[in-house]
């Protein structure tokens, strides 16, 4: 059974940090592009970060210079380090597991950035 678990989110103010965590088991978590998507009220979710099996980072242009992603593949789990926040970064965030033929999803965690 794939489980992908998400933890750390929380509320934070404005330009504070937080790290988010995502352990998988169920999976060879090494043959897997793992990401990150969020998703705000009304919206649909939307990109955020993914770090491909080499450890290749990719991120979108709203958290560039702002968020990290990171990946442990000894403990099969994958970081989102998340800086200067603000309130429009405020949404459930998920984490993925992907390859070319499998697609695996957490059940978020939510993030609020409000003073």
């Amino acid at each position: 059974q794939v489980q992908l678990v998400e933890s750390g989110g929380g509320l934070v103010q404005p330009g504070g940090s937080l790290r988010l965590s995502c352990a998988a088991s169920g999976i060879t978590f090494s043959l897997y592009t793992m990401g990150w998507y969020r998703q705000a009220p009304g919206n649909q979710r939307e990109f955020v970060a993914t770090i491909g099996r080499d450890g290749n980072p990719n991120s979108a242009g709203s958290v560039k210079g702002r968020f990290a992603i990171s990946r442990d593949n000894a403990k099969s789990t994958v970081y989102l380090q998340m800086n200067s926040l603000k309130p429009e970064d405020t949404a459930v965030y998920y984490c993925s597991a992907k390859t070319l033929t499998r697609e695996y999803w957490g059940q978020g965690t939510q993030v609020t950035v409000s003073s």
